[in-house]
């Protein structure tokens, strides 16, 4: 690692500003980038460098690519102001958008013929565990991306499951995951309003179900915000309708059926439709209490 690491987080959401945080609190020189003005004078007010993209593009050790999706990641690194054109040989991008699998070889190779290391990393663990520096971090790539990629990894990451040595699998391994995760949530959302339609309260289901065999990680995350009545967007409805859909366009490609995972997108599309996009992914249980006549907590 050289004496001063400039790394550039471009994507200041709840997990980059995570990112960004730990990269400063590791002693890198860390410039914040994003769409919002006032993420990035945030971002700054706390220690992140000044400067913008464009000046400092040739400077960095590391971009690091937190937005929401691969046209997104494209545009950033290849469209008009790309940024891959103005890092210097040897530098790495570090990838962590849910993409294509095929998406991220066709980024890795397109960076490597410019002279730039590229690392298929997705993330995973929430806004609290990107601010504590305890992501898990699902990575594919050559070793020297690997090793250009470490002073982030080792800020950001508690874990980095390093799954080859070529970028896809790092994607296709977050793929299995947002399956998951995705079902997990709308299942939750599933149990809690059928739980109310026999008398069992939101408080209660967490209560009980946090402790038994039916729990997840994402029950025990998401169900608390529909017992506070707080849909203050962590990761939102939006999400879920791109992810999954990744996950059923592989599912096609491989022709293996997934009907849960198609049920579970239809919840989702049915809360984008309902005008939730933007809240937090647990105002999927507002599908099922409006198709149900329930009234969830906090609403009138």
């Amino acid at each position: 690692m050289p004496d001063t690491f400039r790394t550039a987080v471009i994507g200041l959401g709840s997990m980059g500003y995570g990112i960004a945080q730990s990269c400063l609190r590791a002693g890198h020189v860390t410039h914040g980038f994003d769409v919002v003005p006032s993420q990035i004078e945030k971002f700054q007010s706390e220690g992140g460098a000044e400067g913008a993209l464009a000046e400092v593009a040739g400077s960095l050790d590391a971009a690091v690519i937190v937005v929401l999706n691969a046209a997104q990641t494209d545009e950033v690194l290849f469209g008009t102001q790309g940024i891959v054109a103005a890092m210097r040989k040897g530098s790495v991008v570090i990838s962590c958008a849910t993409v294509p699998p095929d998406f991220a070889r066709d980024m890795e190779a397109r960076c490597n013929a410019m002279g730039i290391l590229y690392l298929d990393a997705p993330i995973s663990g929430g806004s609290v565990k990107a601010a504590k520096g305890q992501l898990s971090i699902m990575a594919s790539g050559t070793p020297e991306a690997f090793c250009a990629a470490r002073p982030v990894l080792d800020a950001s990451a508690e874990t980095v499951f390093e799954l080859g040595d070529a970028a896809g699998a790092g994607s296709a391994m977050k793929a299995v995951n947002q399956l998951l995760a995705g079902v997990h949530i709308a299942t939750m959302a599933e149990a809690l309003t059928l739980g109310m339609t026999q008398g069992v309260s939101p408080a209660k289901f967490v209560e009980v179900i946090s402790q038994c065999a039916g729990t997840s990680w994402m029950l025990e995350n998401r169900a608390p915000h529909i017992v506070d009545g707080d849909y203050t967007p962590f990761s939102q409805v939006n999400i879920w309708p791109k992810d999954l859909g990744i996950v059923l366009d592989i599912a096609k490609s491989a022709s293996f059926s997934a009907p849960i995972t198609a049920a579970a997108m239809q919840q989702y599309l049915a809360a984008a439709g309902m005008g939730l996009g933007r809240e937090d992914d647990a105002a999927v249980a507002k599908v099922y209490a409006r198709n149900a006549g329930l009234t969830l907590p906090g609403e009138a």
